[in-house]
């Protein structure tokens, strides 16, 4: 779109209009997230000041998000968690269409903390994930496992999900998960991780899954940034 310089409506509206269009109209789907200011500036030909001035239009038309450090967002476009399907975090993103990757923060054997020795026994394996989508990071997931995954290759382990990875190792379904959701304070490590304010309250995931034999495949948890998530329980009526 060409802006009309000598047009009475000031520029920075034109620029407000258009992007109203495009968020109407899906183009920053699924993500959310809009371009950043310079690449604004680019597509249109004007300075910064316009750009600021059309976002701010529309900042206060509620119709974006902008945070600080992070971009700018169509306003309440969360990631939804379907936590009545049994699915990997990885892959909860990957079906909503998101440029969803993770990148290896840990991956070693360890004594096996003492209120999990009952389902790993002695030993077990550490996998800790940053999960992003696109360049940012939205969650950390820290998993014990069955010590035999320690030896997992990184750039595998950063490709598939942990069910996937499970189930390729042990050659046995997962069934069955229990799962959690709490929000808590978050040691400075972790916000670091994920980008988020120091002492900020995360959502938190806790969830323990099992093989089809019934023997325990993993144990996690996932800290995640709780402005772009969102936890969904769907029900049905019983049929009569």
């Amino acid at each position: 779109m060409n802006l009309i310089r000598n047009n009475p409506v000031a520029m920075y509206l034109q620029i407000a209009d258009r992007l109203r269009v495009e968020i109407a109209e899906g183009t920053y789907e699924p993500s959310g997230r809009l371009p950043s200011e310079s690449q604004i500036m680019a597509r249109f030909n004007v300075s910064r000041v316009t750009v600021r001035l059309a976002l701010e239009q529309l900042d206060k038309e509620e119709l974006i998000e902008r945070r600080k450090g992070k971009g700018t967002f169509v306003a309440g476009k969360q990631v939804r968690h379907q936590i009545d399907t049994l699915r990997s975090f990885h892959e909860s993103l990957k079906v909503q269409g998101f440029n969803a990757t993770m990148r290896i923060i840990d991956l070693t054997a360890i004594e096996t903390p003492q209120a999990f020795v009952q389902l790993f026994g002695q030993k077990c394996a550490l996998l800790e994930r940053l999960h992003m989508v696109g360049d940012e990071p939205i969650a950390l997931g820290r998993s014990l496992l069955p010590a035999f995954m320690s030896d997992l290759r990184r750039e595998i382990a950063e490709q598939q999900p942990t069910y996937a990875l499970l189930k390729d190792r042990a050659g046995v379904d997962i069934t069955s998960a229990e799962i959690a959701i709490g929000a808590r304070a978050a040691a400075p490590r972790i916000t670091s991780l994920i980008a988020a304010a120091d002492n900020a309250v995360l959502l938190v995931l806790e969830r323990t899954s099992y093989f089809d034999n019934g023997a325990c495949a993993e144990r996690s948890e996932f800290f995640i940034r709780p402005e772009r998530y969102k936890f969904v329980l769907g029900n049905r009526i019983p049929a009569r």
